[in-house]
């Protein structure tokens, strides 16, 4: 996979101020505001995700070097059209993360990778950080396990996000 350009290029001013190394480091499960970029926009050379969404943390790994690499899934009310590519989010879940009340589902088929906090990383509406709040661990059991599946299956894209 081909890495993108940095996506700041195109931020606001503002939208810069808002992004802090203050903030925590969200570990797997929680679910924080992040604008993805969608495989298929980044094959058609997008850098930047179109919409601002929620986005669960997969994998949170700190490295020597002092940074920490982050995994995201999205959140989208798109149900997806084979439905082993998502799994659906529960209204009392919903609710409690503060998200709307339509379907959701959280997919499965693709991520994006980036490093913390990233410029990507957006404030959760009506809070003055990224974090919504988590997914039920037997939620995120569900999760790991469709991931682990597609990966094993060579069945998932991965999308390379600025630093």
């Amino acid at each position: 996979m081909k890495p993108l350009k940095p996506s700041s290029t195109r931020k606001s001013q503002s939208d810069r101020k808002r992004s802090t190394t203050s903030w925590k480091i969200p570990q797997p499960a929680d679910v924080i505001s992040y604008a993805y970029l969608w495989a298929r926009e980044a094959a058609e050379g997008q850098e930047e995700g179109l919409k601002d969404r929620p986005v669960v943390v997969t994998v949170a790994r700190i490295k020597r070097q002092g940074y920490t690499e982050i995994v995201v899934a999205p959140i989208t009310h798109s149900e997806p059209d084979d439905t082993a590519d998502g799994l659906e989010l529960p209204r009392s879940v919903k609710r409690q993360l503060g998200l709307d009340s339509d379907r959701s589902w959280i997919i499965t088929s693709e991520l994006n990778f980036f490093i913390w906090p990233g410029p990507d990383v957006r404030i959760a509406p009506g809070k003055d950080h990224p974090l919504y709040d988590a997914i039920p661990e037997r939620l995120f059991d569900q999760l790991r396990i469709a991931l682990r599946e597609k990966v094993l299956a060579g069945r998932i894209k991965v999308t390379k996000r600025s630093s």
